[in-house]
């Protein structure tokens, strides 16, 4: 067992899964508990609410999860480079902050559920400041995840035991966005204070030389807020709320679900990186690696979901949400087919360094996504979304995977 926890792949490995399991274990403790508190309607509008903190939450990410992550991969070990790279992407997100507030007010003015209740979009508003500057990123980038692992199993088990102590009613709705608000912002903080000591830090600069090289990623946020969260706003301007609550619970159980793959993308994406742009010879072991632990993930999560489904949405919703099994079932193949995207255009194509068919393929699929939902929810309802979710996730295979092929007709590896 000590030997296994000297390989520095398996114990990053093993910090990034306990990244995941506060930020999707946690949360699913609490999904049988609020879905029974709250009810579909209260569920439904907690959701818009959530979706609404990841629209904004967006905004300041701007793609630094895969442009700062792979910078700092680069640079380990220049404690002068990481610190401008750290300035610089802190800098960038300060002035991306004024256009929060009155986009957070726009977007609750135009979402109807949310429309007139302050509580909820205070909260994802706060939501994603706090969110937004979480530095997870950097210490992917130098694949050091011990001390952050154990910072967010912390603060989400904080928030999980929150949810049971606060939230006792429907009256209580806004209670669980404020807490995870709570949970953002103080991993944020401690999280800059540890960074402090890593980097020698000039002070906030370069913001604007960062949003010219996030800017391309930020259109690949805006693609995935296109054709993921912006779901559950889309139904919620044709169904009743609660049809907008069934179709949530489906979604708040299977999509969170790709997380059991990222950390196999976090761990390889700034090795593949760094391989890369050394020419180094163990990235094609690399590649193998992380295809066979995603695919093999993927496809196991997802068979699973699709039997057990009948199971899982009566023990973790509860009554009242019996069309959500059917939805689970559809999402299951999407689950598949997002392990497979995933490995193609996060660690394939970006690390190498091929940008430009990553942003195209993602961009057209989030077009996609919402042409195809606006057609079939006037006509089919909120049961023809899930199949939405899995044509668009289809595209995405097809395109990342037309992509590599055909850099490798081109001899690239």
């Amino acid at each position: 067992m000590e030997r296994v926890w000297r390989s520095p792949t398996l114990r990053n490995l093993f910090y990034l899964y306990a990244v995941q399991a506060a930020n999707y274990l946690f949360p699913l403790i609490t999904l049988p508990y609020l879905a029974r508190v709250l009810g579909p309607e209260g569920f439904g509008k907690l959701a818009l609410a959530q979706a609404l903190l990841q629209y904004l939450y967006l905004v300041l990410e701007y793609g630094f999860q895969f442009t700062a992550t792979r910078e700092v991969a680069r640079r380990r070990g220049n404690r002068t480079e990481l610190g401008t790279i750290v300035a610089g992407v802190l800098h960038a997100r300060v002035l991306l902050l004024p256009l929060l507030v009155p986009l957070g007010v726009g977007l609750g003015w135009a979402i109807p559920l949310l429309r007139g209740d302050t509580p909820l979009v205070l909260g994802a508003l706060l939501g994603a400041i706090g969110q937004g500057f979480n530095p997870l990123w950097f210490f992917q980038g130098l694949e050091r995840m011990g001390r952050v692992a154990l910072l967010e199993l912390v603060v989400r088990g904080g928030t999980t035991l929150g949810v049971f102590l606060l939230v006792r009613s429907p009256q209580d709705v806004a209670v669980p966005i404020y807490l995870q608000a709570v949970s953002y912002w103080l991993s944020a903080l401690w999280g800059l204070s540890w960074i402090r000591k890593e980097v020698d830090w000039p002070g906030l600069m370069g913001g604007f030389v960062w949003l010219r090289k996030g800017f391309a990623f930020s259109l690949y946020n805006l693609a995935t807020l296109l054709y993921t969260s912006l779901n559950v706003t889309l139904a919620s301007l044709f169904v009743p709320p609660a049809q907008v609550g069934q179709y949530a619970g489906a979604e708040r159980l299977v999509r969170p679900l790709v997380n059991l793959w990222s950390p196999i993308t976090r761990l390889f994406f700034p090795r593949l990186s760094f391989a890369f742009a050394q020419r180094r010879p163990e990235a094609r072991r690399w590649l193998l690696q992380a295809f066979l632990l995603t695919l093999g993930t993927g496809g196991l999560v997802g068979g699973l979901l699709f039997f057990l489904a009948p199971l899982l949405v009566p023990w973790f919703l509860g009554p009242g949400f019996e069309e959500a099994v059917p939805m689970v079932r559809v999402l299951s193949l999407f689950l598949v087919l997002n392990a497979l995207s995933s490995f193609v255009g996060a660690q394939l194509l970006l690390p190498m360094g091929l940008d430009r068919p990553f942003l195209v393929t993602f961009l057209s699929a989030g077009v996609l996504n919402v042409v195809l939902a606006l057609g079939v929810l006037p006509r089919f309802g909120v049961m023809a979304l899930p199949w939405v979710s899995v044509v668009v996730e289809l595209w995405i295979s097809l395109g990342t995977l037309g992509a590599w092929l055909a850099l490798k007709r081109g001899g690239r590896p």
